[in-house]
């Protein structure tokens, strides 16, 4: 292993020892779950590893902070898809039994509802809510627009760039699972 490999490895065995147990006691307190804090630890170290730039720290309140701050990010994405799934389930909870997809099915539409999710925080508010008002819920160009105090046109527009986030974001998973091959590994 070369010696910069080695220096980065130590630094990050240091990180873990010194601040994963007091990370996972602040994730305790702010979810209430010992076995999601823990997870949620480990999510944080391996977003730590896995950053393209790995940060150095000069103290241990500058480690904690940025730990905090992922954390912080890893419990909202957490709260975004519990929101979601509660929302799904209570759809499930109105239809007819008759109607309810197979477990496999609600799987994949519960994935899709996060991928959706996703791209959509990413875009600009307005982008957002336009997309959401026009598509979701069916209303007009005309209807959205007086809505968000905007030209239908501009509704166009807005939905237009919201609809070229989702292809992006599905041409970026469809690139990822090329280079991951069918097995995902």
């Amino acid at each position: 292993m070369p010696a910069d490999a080695a220096a980065l490895q130590q630094r990050f065995h240091a990180l873990y020892r010194d601040h994963h147990g007091w990370l996972q006691g602040w994730l305790r307190r702010r979810l209430g779950c010992e076995a999601r804090a823990a997870d949620l630890a480990h999510d944080t170290f391996l977003r730590l590893i896995g950053a393209p730039s790995r940060p150095r720290f000069d103290s241990s309140a500058e480690a904690r902070a940025y730990l905090c701050k992922t954390a912080h990010n890893l419990c909202i994405n957490l709260w975004r898809r519990q929101e979601i799934e509660r929302a799904w389930l209570d759809t499930l909870a109105a239809a007819p039994e008759a109607h309810y997809p197979s477990a496999e099915r609600q799987s994949m539409v519960l994935q899709a509802l996060e991928e959706v999710c996703a791209m959509l925080q990413a875009l600009p508010p307005r982008t957002a809510r336009a997309f959401v008002l026009a598509v979701v819920c069916g209303m007009g160009d005309d209807e959205v627009g007086a809505e968000l105090g905007i030209s239908g046109r501009m509704v166009r527009k807005h939905v237009a760039r919201a609809m070229l986030g989702c292809l992006s974001l599905r041409a970026r998973q469809t690139a990822s699972e090329l280079r991951l091959g069918p097995e995902g590994a």
